[in-house]
């Protein structure tokens, strides 16, 4: 590989784990449709209720592969829920608990536009999920 494709690729790596990142703080503060935008138009899309988590992410990898013009990463993330109204909230409002443990491994297209998001798999080790919860995680 040569120094300016290896420039590319360094510059392709800061960009994913930007976007990754970026997701994270946009649905922390619920921003679905913002959240969207960093998606390929073919990204499959379920539906969510509002549930109020925080997210914390650590990109492992970033495996680009330039003449595909995709990339596929590996982050780590634990996400915390603070319990805001509910049939306790005079007792439980503003705990916040260890909710999810688990790892995204997302496959991204990098386009002019940037990376975006062709698909995420998400693979809990922990989880406090009620039945029927849909939770944008």
């Amino acid at each position: 590989m040569n120094i300016v494709a290896t420039t590319e690729l360094k510059s392709a790596e800061g960009a994913i784990r930007d976007v990754i990142y970026r997701a994270c703080l946009l649905l922390d503060d619920e921003k679905f449709l913002e959240w969207l935008t960093l998606c390929a138009p073919d990204f499959k899309k379920h539906n969510t209720d509002h549930g109020r988590l925080t997210r914390h992410a650590t990109v492992y990898t970033v495996e680009a592969d330039p003449a595909q013009n995709e990339a596929r990463t590996t982050t780590s993330f634990a996400c915390y829920r603070t319990m805001l109204d509910g049939i306790n909230s005079h007792i439980d409002s503003g705990e916040t608990q260890l909710f999810l443990i688990g790892r995204y491994y997302d496959r991204f297209r990098i386009g002019e536009e940037g990376p975006r998001f062709l698909e995420r798999n998400v693979f809990l080790d922990t989880r406090r999920l009620d039945k029927g919860s849909h939770y944008p995680i």
